[in-house]
């Protein structure tokens, strides 16, 4: 063999498909070839690292990739192709392909993305094709695709689309077909489509179409030259609301039949007084049709005469979702731990495409004078209020600072304790008085429950431990009826040591 024949031999190896060697860069498991690297259905978790920087394909379908990296792709500046379908993607981060500003096809397809952030495509300004067909799509926001001014193919199919803001497809001015099949579709609008001036192909089938006036236009425009974009196919757009117009051909339908209820709205009550820290949940009932969008807002300028705080409506206050949220189900407004910033006035609005309606509401909050003024000690022989302390528990109580909670928690236990320590007191010297021997001839005559007359109070107590027998008191301080002479003749005899009184009638107490 010649000199220098086996490099050769190795240089025509390398040139072969497939038998790039692993020292030139390409990933465990993987295969490269050229500028493109398959690295499909290897239960991939991560983008694998190791790709070479001049690769212009990049097969990654079939994997189990959950999130992409910017710092992984970041290297990979030479893309044209990038197949990601049939992943766990959740979400696109801003900026994940901002590296990519080459990259002219980007499959999504099959993965469980539920929303777009607006960053999500920034860099890709070349991009052609996006497919985004499978996923888990609910709504598209205003300028999604506002960075992809040269994307021609835009596969939005087999989602659950129901909501297509009026900008979301704002800077696609390439655009030449838009497939909408397959989606939760109930209307679209006019100022929607309005950006795509190149558009060639519209697929809207298979959707539930709500055929009122917010779709009037559509029908006009379809059959004025919009059909032009529609295959035999997707002429056809069947109504699914109304149910009296239920698997009608929007198409067939008069515009006439094409009609909107303006909304109602009512709130009760429209004034409602709430307590310092209270919850508060405010009901907006709104009907028409379609199905009223509610809306709450505070209306930002303060009412006359009202605290200063009253002015600043952003302070403590956030609907469902933020402040000013819209609701199109239960038309609540929920404010918790009420403060100062809340009061004032708010507005519940609804609207569809038959107009819109509003029902204001006034908010005030009751606040004591004592709550309102900072907590200061009252100066040495100064006047003490005589303002009742809130009870413990209560919405004012909790109110209050924690400093002036504890106060008052400590008083209130201060007077419990001093009340118990005056009951026992009192107690304990009745029991006193009632063990003292009383002086000879003081008002007082024990008698037992035998009818043998009166005796001594020692004698009582031996008869009671003895035969368990009652014992009376007769107070003679508080006689009944008058003395009389016969009853003075009836009268029994002496006790031990006691003198008899005339014969009379007394209380007795037991």
């Amino acid at each position: 063999m010649a000199p220098g024949a086996p490099a050769l031999l190795l240089l025509s190896l390398l040139s072969l498909p497939g038998l790039s060697p692993r020292a030139a860069g390409c990933p465990a498991a993987c295969r490269c070839y050229s500028a493109t690297v398959e690295c499909g259905a290897l239960r991939l978790r991560v983008v694998p690292p190791g790709i070479p920087p001049g690769t212009q394909t990049l097969f990654l379908q079939d994997n189990s990739i959950a999130r992409l990296e910017p710092a992984i792709l970041a290297p990979l500046a030479s893309l044209r192709h990038l197949y990601l379908h049939n992943n766990s993607l959740h979400a696109l981060e801003s900026g994940a392909f901002r590296a990519q500003s080459r990259l002219l096809e980007l499959a999504l397809t099959g993965n469980r993305l539920r929303g777009l952030r607006g960053g999500a495509f920034a860099g890709l300004a070349q991009l052609r094709v996006l497919y985004l067909a499978g996923n888990q799509l609910v709504q598209l926001l205003d300028f999604t695709f506002l960075h992809l001014q040269r994307l021609q193919e835009l596969h939005l199919q087999e989602n659950s689309i129901e909501l297509l803001e009026d900008q979301a497809l704002a800077g696609l001015s390439s655009l030449a077909l838009l497939d909408l099949s397959r989606n939760q579709l109930g209307t679209i609008s006019r100022e929607a489509l309005q950006p795509l001036a190149s558009l060639q192909v519209l697929r809207l089938t298979e959707n539930p179409w709500r055929c009122d006036c917010a779709l009037h236009w559509l029908g006009a425009w379809i059959k004025e030259g919009g059909q032009r974009l529609l295959s035999s196919r997707d002429k056809k757009i069947l109504c699914a609301e109304p149910p009296r117009l239920a698997l009608q051909s929007l198409l067939e339908v008069s515009g006439s039949s094409l009609i909107c209820i303006p909304p109602s709205v009512h709130v009760e009550p429209l004034e409602v007084t709430a307590n310092l820290g209270e919850d508060l949940r405010v009901a907006c009932q709104a009907s028409g049709y379609p199905q009223p969008l509610v809306t709450w807002r505070k209306v930002a300028w303060p009412r006359e005469g009202a605290p200063r705080a009253e002015a600043q409506p952003e302070v403590g206050w956030r609907g469902p979702g933020g402040l000013g949220a819209s609701d199109t189900g239960s038309g609540m407004l929920f404010l918790t731990n009420i403060t100062l910033a809340h009061a004032g006035k708010y507005e519940c609005e609804a609207s569809n495409a038959g107009g819109a309606a509003r029902v204001p509401f006034q908010l005030l909050v009751n606040v004591s004078r004592q709550q309102q003024l900072a907590p200061a000690l009252p100066p040495a022989g100064g006047p003490v209020s005589h303002e009742p302390l809130p009870e413990v528990g209560s919405m004012a109580f909790r109110a209050l600072g924690l400093a002036t909670q504890t106060a008052i928690a400590a008083a209130i236990a201060l007077l419990a304790l001093t009340a118990l320590l005056l009951a026992t007191m009192i107690c304990r010297r009745r029991r006193r008085r009632k063990k003292a021997p009383g002086p000879p001839g003081e008002g007082a005559l024990f008698v037992n429950d035998y009818s043998d007359g009166p005796c001594t109070f020692a004698q009582l107590e031996e008869l009671r431990d003895e035969r368990g027998h009652e014992m009376f008191v007769i107070d003679r301080s508080k006689p009944l009826f008058a003395e009389g002479p016969a009853e003075a003749a009836e009268a029994p005899g002496v006790a031990q040591g006691l003198p008899l009184q005339p014969p009379s009638a007394y209380e007795i107490h037991c």
